[in-house]
């Protein structure tokens, strides 16, 4: 198996990743009960020498949910009838994970309303008012 490339500075070694294959569902004729084509993917973020000691930690925050009591990640992948592409779709999904995993959110700057944005905002609500108040004296 080829090294797994999650983005420029990392690149996932080929004996850190786990394949193991199983019966997949769904459609596939005479082949879906004795063909094994379903990929389960998995990768240990715990054990990782390949992360950091940030990325480890960040990854373990932000992917909580979707890890194992051991902090392994599963991906699973089904989707093909063939072995190989769901193996590609499973290493796919897992860079895609792990990229998201790894992505800083941008920090965001507080900003105010403009004057001319909130002199429009009571405005408008002078405005409202002033219907409604004329409504109500027309019914009375």
């Amino acid at each position: 198996m080829d090294p797994l490339r999650v983005n420029a500075r990392l690149v996932l070694p080929p004996d850190e990743l786990r394949v193991q294959f199983a019966r997949s569902g769904g459609p596939g004729g005479q082949n879906v009960n004795k063909v094994e084509t379903q990929v389960l993917l998995r990768f240990s973020i715990v054990r990782s020498r390949t992360l950091g000691d940030v990325r480890r930690a960040r990854l373990l925050q932000r992917l909580a949910t979707r890890l194992t009591r051991e902090g392994d990640l599963i991906v699973r992948s089904s989707r093909h009838r063939e072995r190989a592409r769901n193996l590609a779709d499973a290493r796919e999904r897992l860079a895609d994970i792990l990229r998201e995993g790894l992505r800083v959110a941008e920090v965001r700057k507080p900003t105010h309303p403009t004057k001319a944005s909130q002199r429009r905002r009571l405005e408008a609500k002078r405005r409202r008012g002033r219907a409604k108040r004329l409504r109500r004296e027309d019914g009375e």
